[in-house]
């Protein structure tokens, strides 16, 4: 009996405004930049924080996620906070930025800097 092997899920997944700002990012990114890269640093009341940099090297832990725009990596030791996630762009008359929508968060600070697990 053969075995298939069954696709492996994205590890987070990006609506297509994410997608659109990653692309934004690299078209104006510094020249050494191989994409932009998501981690959780620990900060914040509640613990951990959301971070999005250009990268200039994959490290052999992160995960990758291409987009038409450019690569996502996510920070190895963070990935185990984001699985399931949807990562989103979102702009108003006041503020801009990187949404997530993380079914492993158990709670947030009231200014939604920072989450816990």
């Amino acid at each position: 009996m053969a075995t298939t092997l069954r696709a492996r899920p994205a590890p987070l997944l990006l609506t297509p405004t994410a997608e659109a700002r990653i692309a934004e990012l690299m078209a104006k990114a510094p020249v050494d930049a191989i994409g932009v890269k998501l981690s959780t640093p620990r900060r914040g009341c509640s613990g951990l924080a959301y971070s999005v940099d250009y990268v200039t090297e994959a490290l052999p832990m992160d995960e990758r996620i291409e987009t038409p725009g450019g690569t996502l990596f996510v920070d190895g030791g963070s990935i185990l906070y984001l699985i399931g996630s949807t990562m989103n762009w979102v702009e108003d008359d006041f503020t801009a930025g990187f949404v997530f929508n993380n079914p492993n968060a158990k709670g947030a600070c009231g200014c939604g800097e920072s989450f816990t697990v």
